[in-house]
Parts: C-alpha cells; structure tokens; sequence
C-alpha cells in the first residue's frame, strides 16, 4: 500500500467533512470552507473522527492517487483549521513592497513597478523596518493558491548568486557564487 495514502487523516472537532455523491469533498472549518474533486476510482470515508482514503486496486495509477488525494485532503484539513503562511523578503538596494487592500506594488529595481490584484482568499500584508529587508505576508486557507501566488511573486526578481538580489523566501538559502577574481599572474 501507499505509505502515505493508507495514513489517516485527524480531524479537529470544529471540522465538517461532506463527500458528495459526484465524489467532490467538502471541508468545513473555523477559518473557512474548500472542495476538491476525487477520481471516481478512490473512495474517501469519515469514521471515528477520523478521514480514510482508500483504492481499489494496486495498479500503479490508483496507487499515484491513492496518495495524491491523502495528501491533498489533508494540506485542506490543516488549512481550514490552521491556515498557511508565506513571508518574503526583498533583498536589493531600493527594493519596496506595499499593498492597498489585496493590491500588492513592488518596486524591484526595474523602470516600473509592479501591481498584482491578488485572489480575495489571499491575505497579503506589507512591512518595512529600518535596517531590515522588506517582507511581504501572504496568508490564506488554500496551500496550492497561496504557493502559487509567491512564487509568481518571486518569479518576478529571482535572487541572483553573486550578491543575493531578488526575492527569496524568509530563511531560504541560497547558493553564492565567487565573483571574478582579480587579476592572475
């Protein structure tokens, strides 16, 4: 069996999990509420507290998806009781960050800035201290969304190798790279 798909998910008390006849899986919580469309091949079953995906058979399609949907289920169920959370930095002479609502401008060292509209289930919260980089905050309930609008975010100014220029994750490391050396005799 899938190690992770034969997993059990936990669910919190103040969690709601309906699975609709079209096998669409709705999860309730405090923070909000998310579906996901199952393949017909998988079943998905709540008992005693707890969510249990299961498949058919071992062919090797239904055991890529056995463990697919386990783990899409559960990044739903930790995000409608906990939420996700992404910070930014940006490290660069200049370099800005503000938002007006869930619009976000950066100033990224080009000749324009740049302003995103970003999705309503995306909370997005600016910072700039004196001595420290500016951050960006981005928070939401769905981890897919929220991981594909920073590293849209990034895509924009990738941090370089020679002195770290861009927009990197907070706590990422990069890999730096020696610049030319001087002169050889």
């Amino acid at each position: 069996m899938s190690r992770i798909g034969k997993l059990p998910i936990a669910l919190a008390s103040n969690v709601q999990v309906t699975v609709s006849p079209e096998n669409v899986v709705t999860v309730k919580g405090p923070k909000g509420e998310l579906n996901q469309a199952i393949d017909t091949d998988i079943t998905v079953k709540v008992e005693d507290g707890k969510l249990l995906v299961e498949r058919p058979t071992d062919q090797k399609r239904h055991k890529a998806l056995h463990g697919l949907y386990r783990a899409l289920l559960n990044n739903m169920v930790k995000g409608v009781t906990e939420g996700y959370k992404i910070t930014q930095e940006l490290v660069g002479v200049g370099y800005r960050a503000s938002n007006q609502g869930n619009t976000l401008d950066l100033v990224l060292g080009y000749s324009h800035h740049y302003v995103f509209q970003l999705p309503a289930e995306v909370k997005v919260s600016t910072t700039a201290e004196k001595g420290k980089n500016p951050t960006i905050v981005l928070e939401s309930i769905d981890k897919q969304l929220i991981g594909q609008v920073a590293a849209k975010i990034r895509s924009l100014r990738a941090p370089e190798p020679y002195k770290g220029k861009g927009v990197k994750f907070e706590g990422e490391v990069l890999r730096r790279k020696a610049g030319k050396s001087a002169g050889k005799k």
